[in-house]
C-alpha cells in the first residue's frame, strides 16, 4: 500500500507540472509582442488623378552636320594619316591618291600655259613691227614716194598684226583655264577635311583603287546632334517647330528635354508618317544610335508615387503600405512609366491607401508608424 501511494504522488506531481508548463504556453500566446516602433517615416496618401497619356516613337541619331568624302579622280590611295575615332580640324589633308594621268595632264596644261604666253611675246613683236613699218610707209605715202598698193599693203600687215596679239592673247586666257582646271583636278588627289569633327567611317585602306564618285570616309562635325522619328499622320498639328518635347536616348535611364527644330511636311503614302527633327545633348552621342520621343496625347485616369517610395528588389517592385493602425507592410506593384520624378502605378495600390515617401529605407514589415 506504501509503494502505490507513492506511485501515486508522483503521477500527480506530474500531471501538476505539465498543467503548469501549458497554461505558461497559452498565456504565451495570448499576449503577442508589441510591434516595433520606427521613427523618421513620411507617409501620404495616394489618389486617383488625371496622368497625361503619351505617344512613344523611336528614332535614330544623326549629327547635324556630316560629311561623306568621296573619290574624285580615278587611281591607288597611297597614303592615309587618319582612322575611326580620330579628330580632325577643317582643311587637314587625312590621304592621298596616286593618279598619274591626271598629274600628267596637269603638267601638261602648265606647260601649255607658257607656250601661250611666248606666242603673245611674239604676236607683240610682229605687232611692233607691222606698226612701225607702217608708219614709215604713212609718211613715204604722203611724200608719193611709195605706190597706194604699197601703203595699203602695211595697212593690212598692220591690221593683221593686231589680230595675231588678240588671238594670242585670247589663247594664254584660255591656256591659264585649262590650267587651273587641271590644277584643281590634280588638288582631288588629296583627301582634304571639309569640317572639324570625328573620322566615323573610313571605307578603304591603303594600296585599295578608287574611282569617282566612291565613298572614302565620312566626318562628323561636333555642332550637335539631331533625333529623326517617323510621327503618325494624326499627330499632324499637334508638333510646331520649336516645341520642347520629352526625350530618352540610348543609354539613358532619365528622361530630357529636346526641341523640334525641324518638321518635313510631306507624308510617306506607304506608312502614314511624316519626319520630326528634334535637337537633342548629352555625352557620348553617335550617328546610329537610337532614341525615345513621348508625345501627349491625352489623359488617362491612374495613380502615381513619388519615385524615391518605389522599392526595387531585383525585378520587383515594392511599395510599404500602412494601414488603419499604422502598421507597415510590404506590397508588391507592377510599375509603369516614369513622369518627371514620380512613378505610374498599374496594379498594386488603391485610391486612399496611405504609403511611405520618404525614409523608405528604415521602414520594416510589422513595424509601426510612430
Amino acid at each position: 500500500m506504501m509503494l502505490r501511494s507513492g506511485v501515486m504522488n508522483v503521477v500527480l506531481f506530474a500531471g501538476m507540472l505539465m498543467l503548469t508548463s501549458g497554461c505558461t504556453k497559452e498565456h504565451d500566446r495570448a499576449v503577442p509582442a508589441a510591434p516595433a516602433v520606427v521613427k523618421g517615416l513620411v507617409v501620404d496618401t495616394v489618389h486617383v488623378q488625371d496622368v497625361s497619356e503619351r505617344l512613344e516613337m523611336v528614332g535614330t541619331v544623326k549629327a547635324v552636320n556630316s560629311s561623306v568624302i568621296a573619290a574624285r579622280v580615278a587611281g591607288t590611295v597611297t597614303a592615309l594619316m587618319v582612322k575611326e575615332g580620330d579628330r580632325v580640324r577643317k582643311g587637314q589633308v587625312l590621304g592621298s591618291i596616286e593618279a598619274v594621268e591626271t598629274l600628267a595632264s596637269a603638267a601638261a596644261a602648265q606647260a601649255g600655259v607658257e607656250e601661250a604666253r611666248r606666242a603673245l611675246d611674239e604676236a607683240l613683236s610682229r605687232r611692233k613691227l607691222a606698226d612701225a613699218t607702217f608708219q614709215r610707209y604713212s609718211r613715204l605715202f604722203s611724200e608719193q614716194a611709195v605706190t597706194r598698193q604699197e601703203y595699203e599693203t602695211r595697212q593690212s600687215e598692220q591690221e593683221v598684226a593686231a589680230q595675231g596679239v588678240s588671238r594670242a592673247e585670247s589663247r594664254l586666257v584660255q591656256a591659264r583655264e585649262s590650267a587651273r582646271a587641271a590644277v584643281t583636278v590634280a588638288a582631288y588627289t588629296k583627301m582634304i577635311a571639309p569640317l572639324a569633327g570625328m573620322i566615323t567611317n573610313k571605307a578603304i585602306d591603303r594600296g585599295a583603287t578608287v574611282f569617282p564618285g566612291m565613298p572614302l570616309m565620312t566626318v562628323e562635325g561636333e555642332g550637335g546632334f539631331l533625333l529623326e522619328v517617323q510621327a503618325p499622320e494624326t499627330l499632324k498639328g499637334r508638333i510646331s517647330t520649336g516645341k520642347a518635347i520629352e526625350v530618352v536616348m540610348d543609354g539613358m535611364t532619365a528622361p530630357e528635354t529636346g526641341r523640334v527644330v525641324e518638321i518635313v511636311p510631306a507624308i510617306d503614302p506607304a506608312s502614314r508618317t511624316f519626319t520630326v527633327k528634334v535637337a537633342v545633348a548629352g555625352k557620348g552621342l553617335r550617328s546610329g544610335s537610337y532614341g525615345k520621343v513621348f508625345v501627349p496625347v491625352g489623359s488617362v485616369k491612374g495613380i502615381v508615387v513619388p519615385k524615391k517610395a518605389l522599392v526595387e528588389r531585383g525585378a520587383l517592385n515594392l511599395v510599404w503600405v500602412v494601414d488603419q493602425q499604422n502598421i507597415i507592410r510590404m506590397r508588391l506593384v507592377k510599375a509603369g512609366r516614369q513622369i518627371g520624378e514620380q512613378i505610374e502605378i498599374l496594379a498594386g495600390l488603391s485610391d486612399g491607401e496611405r504609403i511611405v515617401v520618404s525614409g523608405v529605407e528604415k521602414a520594416s514589415d510589422g513595424g509601426k508608424v510612430e
